[in-house]
């Protein structure tokens, strides 16, 4: 087998989306063009980012490790099962990249059913409902293009040693009135 081309593979979704406007149903062409130009969206900003981080060649590890930590093109090594790393490495650089927002590690990983066991210590946060939801979405999102072979997310709270008693400070009891 041949690796595609440019030019077969033009052809190829012309054809496909020519079936789909001959049978004529209009909404199914127009859907399928809509999920072809947002894959090539998806890539092209995949090849930007790409060419991008190796035109840099910044940071620690060189272009190599710039590659692997970007979101996008890790997601997309992922998708196409070419990622160096294995899901392990990858749940560890997820939860990295959101380091600032929560502090959390793994407490389990079931590769066979993809459920992740995350154990955090509580966020340094306002302790808003709000502020763990999005703390939460966040890591999640992480792990979407970091590791998806993670399906589920359970939560637990690390124990913690208790917090110490709230001094409360207030007025001075009444003295006596001073001499004059």
């Amino acid at each position: 087998m041949t690796a595609p081309t440019a030019e077969l593979t033009g052809r190829r979704v012309e054809e496909v989306l020519d079936r789909l406007t001959a049978q004529g149903d209009g909404g199914s062409a127009a859907a399928a063009e809509e999920l072809v130009r947002a894959l090539m969206d998806f890539y092209g900003a995949g090849l930007t980012r790409i060419m991008h981080l190796v035109e840099r060649r910044t940071g620690e590890g060189g272009p190599r490790a710039a590659l692997l930590a970007d979101e996008l093109v890790s997601s997309l090594l992922v998708l196409h099962d070419l990622h160096p790393d294995d899901v392990t490495t990858r749940i560890g650089r997820a939860l990295e990249s959101v380091r600032r927002q929560i502090a959390a590690e793994v407490a389990e990983f079931d590769a066979d059913t993809g459920a992740l066991r995350l154990r955090t210590a509580g966020s340094g946060g306002c302790g808003c409902p709000g502020s763990a939801a999005g703390e939460r979405e966040a890591v999640a999102a992480a792990l979407s293009c970091f590791a998806p072979e993670v399906t589920s997310i359970v939560w637990e709270a690390q124990d913690r040693t208790p917090e110490p008693a709230l001094l409360q400070i207030s007025r001075r009891p009444p003295t006596a009135a001073a001499a004059p």
